[in-house]
């Protein structure tokens, strides 16, 4: 990517950023691209956390983050940006911290919102370049179509259970040819139901972690111009044998959104598109002191613990035990009259409970007790004991 209008570097990042400045083919000027540039990573998840660390670490003057998810236990096995205190709390923010204690040189600009077909143009043309870190087909298809039809290169990457894949799309070389989009490689998404999101699939730790570093190097070398960005190639890993593949794809004619006969230009309801949501809705939540007040007030309610029997020794508030794993087969010991309150050990496996008795079964009259039963004891009875 060219800069017109060459930065400077004050003493202490010339220091930081001394080992990519004297390697040879990279230098000054490359690092002067990184500090002008501005970069939009779409989801700060598995694969936006190691994006987000080593793009920061390498010095992008500006680093734009959409996501409007808050801190779940379940999210720590891979999302290393956070750590246990961010739990609860809105992930651009706390990425924010993180990224700014990393690198206090740069600028992070946040977008603590959904990317809909509403507000992606508008969100994404301030940027150079798109990485797109989404778990989920119709995110997917709009950053692609919202990258294409801003002209913006949009840095793929994606994993499921052992496999990872990164490419670049949308990508002009230096003779001006522009490289294909994710449209040319999937023109429409899988039917409904073939494909399950990571959580419904699982994703072991670590790979996002590979494949969200291979996605920031792409980054890095489209917005320095060094080394062949992955435009036109197609990158897959298997974690369990330590096999890749490169597959090479190229723009097809009948691709809908810029092929010789395009039928898209603009953006388009991509849930209906893909037949799936883009993203769960929100559930409900009562917070410990909330739930407190229910009880001296001498409230109606039902309380529920979703965690397992070793755990329910250690320490209970009385709830009924059923265990995450159970919960659909004993729908029926739930109430749907009075208010349910569900537990677990910090709120995650709880807020699955809901939405599966929400989904298969109809309930409207649940809530997650915020911060689960550790929050419970920290707010109401810290003389329990916590694990």
């Amino acid at each position: 990517m060219s800069n017109n209008n060459p930065v400077s570097f004050s003493k202490d990042e010339l220091a930081r950023y001394n080992r990519h400045i004297i390697i040879p083919g990279f230098g000054l000027e490359a690092q002067q691209k990184l500090k002008a540039a501005k970069v939009l990573v779409v989801g700060s998840g598995g694969l936006g956390s190691p994006s987000l660390l080593y793009l920061a670490a390498a010095g992008v003057g500006t680093i734009g983050i959409v996501d409007f998810d808050v801190v779940d236990d379940s999210n720590l096995q891979r999302q290393v940006l956070f750590g246990v205190e961010a739990i609860g709390k809105p992930k651009v923010e706390e990425a924010k911290k993180r990224l700014e204690a990393l690198n206090p040189h740069i600028n992070i600009i946040l977008h603590n919102t959904q990317l809909t077909s509403q507000n992606a143009l508008d969100i994404l043309k301030d940027y150079d370049v798109i990485a797109d870190g989404t778990d989920n087909f119709p995110t997917r298809y709009l950053v692609n179509d919202a990258a294409v039809l801003l002209g913006k290169p949009n840095i793929y990457a994606s994993i499921f259970q052992f496999e990872g894949q990164v490419s670049v799309f949308n990508y002009t070389n230096a003779n001006g040819e522009l490289g294909p989009n994710y449209r040319d490689l999937y023109p429409t998404p899988p039917p409904p139901g073939l494909v399950p999101s990571c959580a419904e699939g699982g994703v072991l730790g670590v790979l996002p972690g590979i494949i969200g570093s291979l996605q920031a190097l792409e980054t890095i070398k489209v917005i320095t111009g060094v080394g062949e960005p992955l435009s036109g190639r197609f990158y897959i890993f298997d974690a369990l044998n330590f096999g890749s593949r490169t597959f090479n794809i190229s723009r097809r004619k009948d691709n809908p959104l810029n092929g010789e006969h395009p039928s898209i230009t603009q953006l388009i309801d991509y849930e209906q598109f893909c037949g799936v949501k883009a993203v769960e809705k929100p559930i409900k939540e009562i917070t410990a002191e909330q739930l407190y007040n229910w009880q001296v007030n001498g409230e109606q309610y039902q309380i529920i613990d979703v965690r397992e029997p070793h755990e329910y020794e250690i320490v209970n508030i009385g709830a009924e035990l059923i265990p995450l794993a159970t919960v659909a087969a004993n729908a029926d010991r739930i109430s749907k009259e009075k208010r349910v309150v569900v537990h677990c050990k910090m709120g995650g496996r709880s807020a699955k409970a809901i939405r599966e008795l929400e989904e298969k079964f109809g309930f409207d009259n649940l809530y997650n007790l915020k911060g689960g039963i550790l929050g419970w004891i920290d707010a109401v009875q810290p003389e329990l004991t916590k694990y």
